[in-house]
């Protein structure tokens, strides 16, 4: 292939390049749009009511691109394959664009084309990566139906809208989330330890990892058992129960990932931090079902803006530096960035207890510090996402 076509092919060379750039840039123009909607109070001709649109296009939208961009690019690495390119990223990014614009729409657009445009993107991801996985017998072959469940809670949100059914709709976003934070468990249960021991080892330092075997056991099915409560029961005392079960068993399992002396290594502490809002966030999940602490009030927003976004913005950084030929080393303005994303969550998940007569405020500069942060995520990796490897390599 020609320089100048290798050149062109650039953005749609790797799974990543595409949806790890749409998921930044997406990251500030959702957040700037929820701003402008929670300051005005009002959307003209929405198909939905505002927060919800913002929940969903925060879970389907930013979280299912770059869920799209992990798995497109993971699943070579599993299996030994090659690499998705060209078409087939044109097609996908296409599609994945066509939800975000119909959503956008408001009521310019009959609700079954809003659907159609929502629900074609996920299977064709599935279509994708699905042979691959399959082919190899590869044990993250599992990971399709977590695919295929969240996918069919984007359906059960819009059946929900559709029908004037707004409950079934909460039913679906709390789901949804419940499995965003089982794939942090499995995905981060693997790559946090292993990079960390990596970066150790590298250091010339003890690399030594401690895990529990009745933690490892445990772990998973507790988030499993966390999400289906939070859908079917969400203010029992049993789903309190399994939350502050899950936040001691999460707390545990990162206790022994050496977390502490990685503070040298933005690129590895930041997956810790990012790790570390799954207990914080369980915990005060339990809290607020037990009693009802305004502190704990906002729970959710650490489980998604802090453990989800966190872990995508740590995942971007990373996996954009390493598929691309460059040092494992993250810049100082990248570091800038996952501080000022973890003052956002901090700011959002706790000002509102501290503030409560600010509450408008804190929203606003929680806002502001998210998109601040992905504003330098993408100056930094925009560049990045659009130029060939460093090291000549396709892909």
């Amino acid at each position: 292939m020609r320089r100048a076509e290798r050149k062109g092919l650039v953005p749609f060379g790797y799974g990543f390049r595409p949806f790890f750039l749409l998921a930044g840039v997406f990251a500030v123009v959702s957040i700037v749009g929820w701003l402008w909607v929670y300051g005005a109070g009002t959307v003209p001709d929405a198909p939905m009511p505002p927060p919800f649109w913002h929940g969903h296009e925060m879970i389907f939208g930013f979280i299912g691109a770059a869920m799209a961009g992990f798995l497109l690019t993971a699943v070579p690495s599993w299996t030994g394959n090659r690499g998705f390119s060209g078409a087939p990223l044109v097609l996908l990014t296409a599609a994945w664009l066509a939800g975000r614009i119909a959503l956008g729409l408001g009521d310019a657009l009959p609700f079954a084309a809003v659907a159609i445009a929502e629900l074609v993107f996920l299977p064709g991801v599935m279509l994708l990566v699905a042979p691959s996985l399959f082919r190899s017998s590869n044990r993250n072959t599992p990971l399709l139906v977590v695919l295929f469940a969240f996918w069919a809670l984007d359906g059960l949100f819009l059946y929900g809208i559709a029908t004037g059914k707004i409950a079934l709709s909460l039913v679906a976003l709390r789901g949804a989330l419940g499995l965003v934070l089982v794939l942090i468990t499995v995905i981060g249960g693997r790559i946090v330890p292993a990079f960390t021991r990596n970066a150790l080892a590298q250091g010339g330092r003890d690399a030594a990892m401690r895990t529990y075997r009745l933690v490892e056991r445990l772990v998973v099915p507790a988030m499993l058992a966390c999400a289906v409560t939070d859908m079917l029961m969400p203010s029992a005392t049993m789903t309190a129960w399994i939350a502050l079960a899950a936040a001691a068993l999460q707390g545990v399992r990162l206790s022994g990932w050496q977390g502490v002396r990685t503070a040298s290594s933005p690129i590895v502490w930041v997956l810790h931090l990012a790790y570390l809002w799954l207990p914080v966030g369980l915990l005060l999940k339990a809290a607020f079902l037990f009693g009802g602490f305004a502190w704990a009030a906002y729970w959710q927003h650490a489980l998604g803006a802090g453990a989800a976004g966190s872990m995508i913005l740590a995942v971007m950084t990373r996996a954009s530096l390493g598929h691309t030929g460059r040092p494992l080393r993250v810049h100082p303005v990248t570091a800038a960035a996952y501080l000022l994303l973890t003052a956002a969550v901090v700011i959002r998940v706790f000002g509102p207890g501290l503030l409560p007569a600010s509450y408008t405020a804190v929203v606003m500069t929680a806002g502001t510090a998210w998109v601040a942060a992905f504003l330098l995520y993408l100056v930094t990796y925009a560049p990045i996402l659009l130029a060939p490897r460093v090291d000549g390599k396709p892909g």
